[in-house]
């Protein structure tokens, strides 16, 4: 993607969340801001950080695409490390059957959940997998996501698993949006499988595991694990395999039942555990000790309506939180960051301070890029969201409603608010 030279000055909040690693505890409630602040671009990398009567007396502003930031509030771009964005078919039968209290598993049970889009994303051409997921990355740059992961999983077999990571490769070389591929080819038992969920595991290794080893489709390998899905034991299995093909490795654990996702997460070193409403007390000290990101998902608590994840519980022994939206075709059909912020501040205890870190060096760090992305410092990507307002404060508070009004991508203005108004409006 194009890289540029660019100079936003006059920020009324840089908020710079400066760091290079995840934040625990304490830490992700400190932004590091600056005030009148401003950051200095060049070929798409921050070279220059601080107070703008400091910074802009050092350069020639004639040689950067300036943007005038007073009174306004400017932040890291938002890192979504959680979705599976890219998927065929939709599902809103099964929201209307969640309104009449059928739960999650029993619409797994009618046929419906998972297995439901995967019928649909086998029969899906790659063209149109790429196409609908291009329409999704657009929204989401428009609430000022700058990276995100994709995972893969609607295929559970090898043809569709594959299908579904080259479409984000191909999405990943055209988009503004970085993608972070994750192979879960685990994500369910396909029918040809059920009561025969080891032989299953055995041929996600021995099959569709070392193709996407060699040809780099995939960063991670991910996993559901939970009870009637994959045991410990077979998610131990697929992982320690992944990891050996040089892999990083992340979970589905303790959604619905506590089954000691979490502990396994911190025993094989992950690097991020997702979900988590029930994860035990010892599994997210083991987390926490392990290093491995608690990647909360309201959205689908909310959708579900599910107790929440206990964020207050992990921030205050230290394990490090990140939020993401969870965007899938069933039970969280949302790319809206405001709405994740609302959960996050409203129901799940976290302070605003600690939502922001959560959603950008701290998702950043679940996806292993916090040396590169997820603050405004010096040597990391240009990945910038300006507010339409004077202070992060404003994301949780204008409850629902997108505060974005730039996003600049390695250096490039890649969306403008008031720009897109100008043109709905022209007559």
């Amino acid at each position: 993607m194009e890289k540029g030279n660019l100079l936003v000055k006059n920020a009324s909040e840089l908020v710079t969340v400066s760091g290079y690693q995840a934040k625990a505890g304490k830490e992700m409630s400190d932004l590091h801001i600056i005030e009148n602040g401003t950051v200095v671009i060049e070929n798409g990398i921050i070279t220059q950080v601080g107070k703008a009567n400091e910074v802009v007396k050092q350069i020639d502003e004639s040689k950067y695409h300036v943007i005038d930031a007073t009174g306004k509030a400017v932040l890291p771009g938002f890192v979504d490390s959680h979705t599976h964005f890219v998927f065929g078919g939709y599902r809103p039968d099964e929201f209307s059957w969640r309104l009449q209290g059928v739960s999650y598993m029993e619409i797994m049970n009618r046929g419906g959940g998972i297995v439901n889009t995967v019928k649909s994303t086998r029969e899906a051409s790659k063209e149109k997998l790429i196409n609908e997921g291009r329409k999704r990355l657009d929204s989401m740059l428009t609430f000022g996501v700058t990276t995100v992961e994709g995972k893969s999983g609607y295929g559970l077999d090898y043809e569709t698993e594959i299908k579904q990571l080259d479409a984000m490769q191909e999405l990943d070389q055209e988009h503004p949006i970085d993608i972070v591929k994750t192979f879960l080819g685990a994500h369910a038992v396909p029918k040809e499988y059920k009561g025969k969920e080891d032989a299953f595991i055995t041929f996600m290794i021995e099959k569709v595991l070392p193709e996407v080893a060699e040809r780099k489709l995939a960063q991670f390998c991910d996993i559901f694990c939970e009870e009637n899905v994959f045991s410990i034991e077979q998610s131990r299995r697929l992982l320690t395999e992944a990891k050996k093909l040089g892999m990083g490795i992340k979970f589905h654990a303790d959604e619905i039942v506590q089954i000691g996702g979490a502990e396994l997460a911190a025993e094989l070193g992950a690097t991020s555990a997702d979900h988590l409403l029930q994860a035990s007390d010892q599994g997210i000290k083991d987390m926490a000790k392990a290093g491995v990101v608690a990647t909360l998902l309201p959205g689908t608590a909310f959708s579900l309506k599910e107790s929440y994840a206990r964020a207050r519980y992990m921030i205050d022994n230290h394990c490090p939180v990140a939020l993401a939206t969870d965007l899938n075709p069933g039970s969280c059909f949302t790319e809206s960051i405001p709405l994740l912020f609302a959960l996050a501040t409203l129901y799940m205890e976290m302070t605003t301070e600690e939502a922001v870190t959560a959603l950008t060096l701290n998702g950043a760090a679940a996806l292993g890029r916090a040396d590169k992305i997820g603050s405004i410092d010096v040597g990391k990507q240009g990945d910038i969201v300006i507010l339409e307002f004077p202070s992060y404060n404003y994301i949780p508070y204008h409850i629902g409603v997108n505060t974005v009004e730039k996003v600049i991508k390695n250096g490039v203005l890649v969306f403008d608010k008031e720009k897109k108004k100008e043109e709905t409006f022209k007559f």
